[in-house]
C-alpha cells in the first residue's frame, strides 16, 4: 500500500501524487469518482463504458465506413485517457 500525506489547498483542491496518477493512469482530464466511506475518503477511477464511446462516436464522429478497425481503440483510449 503506498501512502503520502498532501496539503489541502485553500480552495479544497489536492494534487494526487505522480506515483499514483501514474499507477492509474490519471491524466489531464481524466474523470474519478470519490467515495465517502466512514472517516475515509475513496477515490478510483470510472470503468470504461464502451457503448456510450462509440455512441458518442457515432452521434459526432465520422461515417463508420470511413473508419479503420484500429482507429477504435485509439478513440476509446484518446476519450478515456487511458
Amino acid at each position: 500500500m503506498f501512502e503520502e500525506e498532501m496539503s489541502v489547498g485553500p480552495k479544497g483542491q489536492v494534487v494526487i501524487p505522480v506515483t499514483l496518477r501514474k499507477a492509474l493512469k490519471i491524466t489531464p482530464g481524466s474523470k474519478v469518482i470519490f467515495k465517502l466511506d466512514g472517516d475515509r475518503i475513496i477515490m478510483k477511477k470510472p470503468k470504461t463504458d464502451s457503448v456510450n464511446i462509440f455512441r458518442e462516436i457515432a452521434k459526432n464522429g465520422r461515417n463508420v465506413n470511413e473508419i479503420k478497425y484500429d482507429e477504435y481503440t485509439g478513440e476509446i483510449f484518446k476519450r478515456n485517457k487511458l
